[in-house]
């Protein structure tokens, strides 16, 4: 399938090397949290030296908890701070993942946890896979590197119509997008940046060319055919009146 040959058209050079997968926490982003040290929550099962997320829900309304395994949810506001059990609000906006997962896994150590390992997730991210895809719909991006590759497998793979040659991605602003085509039948298509995903992005996938004339042939035959169907009755009912 794959073949040393050019894979990309359109596409933008990035601005520097981590631009395409350095994503920056904003106001309303949903972060997941959890001390991957103890797996009840972010504070985990301390004792009387701290809160469990029930005592501290209050100071949280934003936060709504998922399963211990999983972590704890919480909004980012529109201060660009996010309340946190025992060390409060603290200023996330503007960071990376990495970024605010060190200051916040510092700040507990600082404050009340031993050796925590604090892991961060923004769980509100996600693209839009159209087209010739299996399985249409919105998917969340939960890697910092996702490409599109990775994406397709989770949505189940391409259909037997898809044209693996000419598959687009949309990207940025909707007035001026910036579209990234993609020819998954070259190698180089695996590494090249420009595949890596960022939030937002509509991922659109052709059909090949022998489901197009299919299609039009199949329309052609919908609209011919009352029309045979005519003629044949008028030639039905010429031969029985001839008689």
């Amino acid at each position: 399938m794959f073949e040393q040959r050019a894979s990309l058209a359109n596409t933008p050079k990035p601005k520097d090397s981590t631009a395409l997968d350095s994503y920056r926490i904003k106001p309303q982003d949903i972060l997941q949290i959890r001390n991957l040290q103890n797996m009840s929550y972010i504070v985990g099962d301390m004792g009387s030296q701290a809160a469990s997320p029930t005592t501290t829900a209050s100071a949280s309304p934003s936060s709504s908890s998922t399963s211990p395994s999983q972590g704890q949810t919480y909004q980012v506001e529109v201060d660009g701070s996010v309340a946190l059990p025992v060390i409060g609000h603290i200023p996330v906006a503007g960071l990376t993942r990495i970024e605010a997962s060190n200051k916040i896994e510092a700040l507990y150590r600082e404050k009340l946890l031993k050796d925590p390992i604090i892991e961060l997730k923004i769980v509100n991210l996600q693209v839009t896979m159209l087209g010739e895809i299996k399985t249409q719909g919105n998917y969340p991006l939960v890697k910092d590197r996702t490409t599109l590759v990775e994406m397709i497998g989770e949505a189940g793979g391409l259909t037997d119509k898809a044209n693996e040659k000419n598959i687009k991605i949309i990207r940025g602003n909707p007035k001026q997008p910036e579209i990234t085509e993609v020819d998954l039948g070259s190698i180089t298509s695996l590494s090249n940046p420009a595949t890596i995903l960022q939030n937002g992005d509509i991922i659109y996938i052709a059909e090949n060319k022998r489901a197009v004339k299919s299609d039009k042939l199949q329309s052609f035959s919908t609209v011919i055919q009352p029309f045979l169907l005519l003629v044949n009755t008028a030639l039905i009912i010429f031969t029985l009146t001839r008689k």
